[in-house]
């Protein structure tokens, strides 16, 4: 199934509550929220107490993705605070296993990223217990990065080994990029600018899945 997640980090944060109920309202099927500590990535962005508060402007799923260097610490705020999806990176210092276990026995879905450089390989000894895998396709870190086609191989593979996993990207997703991610085998899709900047953004999200369905 086809999904598109909007990332709040290029919504216009003035007016987040307004830009979150504009995402429902132009068939979003999930919001993405990027979490970065400076560390891991070199950016700040937001921690649990804006997730909590902004959970009560949208009844979309929130679909956190955490860049930072110790996620495992952090999983029960943002469990807390509203998050649906975690998805954590498998380059952090956290143990892997111990960080799955953690976010289903609270009962979220737990999804796995990987940077650019790393192997998809680190990921198959997870493949059966997790939700989601994240192919990034930029560098994490900053908004409106060109997408890596180079990343595709990775996108196959998983989708090969696990028909069933929801196989995420990240970076560089626009009108012109969808398809080819959907091609690879990716069905969720992170946009950022080119739907937050649209002037009709219904038009594009109804764009988005079109070219990823067809």
């Amino acid at each position: 199934m086809v999904k598109i997640s909007p990332s709040i980090l290029s919504s216009d944060y003035g007016k987040l509550a307004l830009e979150l109920k504009r995402m429902q309202d132009c068939g979003a099927d999930m919001l993405h929220i990027d979490v970065m500590d400076g560390h891991f990535v070199p950016n700040l962005t937001l921690g649990a107490p804006i997730v909590k508060c902004i959970r009560k402007a949208s009844s979309l799923p929130f679909d956190v993705h955490l860049m930072i260097s110790d996620p495992y610490r952090y999983i029960p705020d943002f469990a807390s605070a509203g998050a649906d999806i975690i998805t954590f990176h498998y380059e952090s210092d956290s143990d892997v296993d111990a960080t799955v276990d953690l976010i289903h026995s609270l009962g979220k879905k737990a999804g796995l990223a990987v940077k650019p450089k790393t192997d998809i390989s680190v990921v198959y000894p997870y493949l059966d217990r997790l939700d989601m895998v994240l192919v990034m396709t930029v560098e994490p870190g900053f908004g409106g990065q060109s997408f890596m086609q180079d990343m595709m191989p990775k996108v196959a593979d998983i989708r090969q080994r696990k028909p069933e996993i929801d196989i995420q990207v990240d970076g560089g997703i626009n009108a012109d990029t969808i398809s080819v991610a959907a091609q690879a085998g990716a069905n969720v899709f992170v946009s950022g600018n080119a739907i937050f900047s649209s002037p009709d953004a219904e038009a594009t999200i109804r764009d988005f899945k079109a070219k990823a369905e067809g």
